[in-house]
């Protein structure tokens, strides 16, 4: 006996009040699982061009593991305790940074005494807001990784999911796959493929470029001489997840500090201005529709608005699968427009036909 279309999407919304109840409570205990998972997804078409090239399954997970390890931990001792020190630095410097701001402008426009008080708190009150609040915001970030799990928890957790995920990925698909409802399992699986499609060319694209784009800002903004160019680099290549958004962030810090540090010196600042316009023409016309592609339909406000949703409902954890699940929702919708559309409820009713001379009273 067929289920009603009213009893499926009850079930269905069941299920999914069911994995936002268990993602509310869970979030912290779940983030080494989903993060390993993260990886395992990340990780996978590696394993399958390793397999088909020979290689035993096994022996290919275990080799991109360690290499990934190894990366991890280089990254650990090289790269990670300056971006922090230098992060740390640059929030004990912004004070002075934005002091010297305040002088610089009412020294050049002398017509702005009107202003000078209120721009001055202005500046100290930024200042000493980042002061405060950079620190301790760092430290929240830090917390809500090891709130509930320890750092060796964590790190230890995290590879091991993600060497059983990527180990057992095949039988792990067709596992979900028998379990889908017979009745729409060829939907599902169209449905499925398109996420899979969106998911890996955004998520899998987007972190490529946002490494590329950390490691070129950095090496340049440290070849200029910029101060705090290592960690301005690293973030705004990191943040460069969401569209535009990296570019502007880093763009205002590293030109600013530019302003600070090399004023007098404008080949200098012209160089931290002409680093971040090719950093926007590779990624906007080289990297992006190269390694991201032009098919994935994935809007920068509504990635923004997923990350900070889940973000600020699910913590950390919210933010790792805030964008999997946009990319989700995103395809859900064009299939619901798509049936909206083809349906006669959207459809012009035909032009009445005559009636027969038997159909007529």
């Amino acid at each position: 006996m067929a289920m009603s279309s009213d009893l499926q999407w009850r079930y269905w919304a069941v299920a999914a009040l069911g994995f936002a109840a268990v993602l509310w409570v869970l979030g912290d205990v779940l983030l080494p699982f989903v993060t390993g998972a993260a990886i395992a997804y990340f990780l996978n078409p590696l394993v399958t061009k390793l397999t088909l090239a020979g290689l035993p399954r096994a022996l290919s997970v275990t080799v991109l593991m360690l290499a990934m390890i190894g990366i991890v931990i280089l990254a650990g001792l090289l790269v990670i305790p300056s971006v922090i020190a230098q992060a740390v630095q640059f929030t004990q410097t912004a004070p002075d940074l934005l002091e010297r701001l305040q002088q610089f402008v009412t020294a050049r426009f002398p017509n702005m005494q009107g202003v000078e008080e209120a721009l001055q708190n202005s500046l100290v009150a930024m200042g000493e807001t980042i002061r405060e609040r950079g620190a301790a915001l760092a430290q929240g970030v830090w917390r809500s990784v090891s709130g509930v799990v320890s750092v060796l928890i964590f790190m230890v957790i995290t590879p091991v999911v993600a060497f059983y995920l990527l180990l057992d990925w095949p039988r792990v698909v067709k596992g979900a796959d028998d379990l889908l409802p017979r009745q729409h399992a060829p939907v599902i699986r169209d449905l499925a493929g398109q996420i899979d499609r969106s998911i890996a060319g955004f998520v899998r694209g987007q972190v490529t470029v946002c490494l590329i784009l950390a490691a070129y800002y950095a090496t340049a903004l440290g070849l200029v001489g910029l101060q705090f160019g290592l960690a301005i680099g690293v973030v705004a290549g990191l943040i460069s997840f969401v569209p535009y958004i990296g570019a502007i962030i880093g763009g205002v810090l590293a030109i600013g500090v530019a302003l600070w540090q090399f004023w007098g010196a404008p080949g200098s600042i012209g160089a931290v201005v002409v680093i971040f316009a090719i950093g926007q023409i590779l990624e906007g016309n080289i990297l992006v529709p190269r390694i991201v592609g032009n098919s994935v339909r994935l809007h920068p406000v509504w990635l923004l608005f997923a990350i900070s949703a889940f973000g600020m409902l699910f913590g950390f954890t919210g933010m790792l699968i805030a964008v999997p699940l946009a990319a989700s929702v995103g395809v859900l919708v064009r299939f619901g427009l798509s049936q909206y559309l083809a349906s006669s409820l959207y459809q012009a009713p035909g032009p009445a036909q005559p009636l027969n001379e038997d159909d007529r009273l």
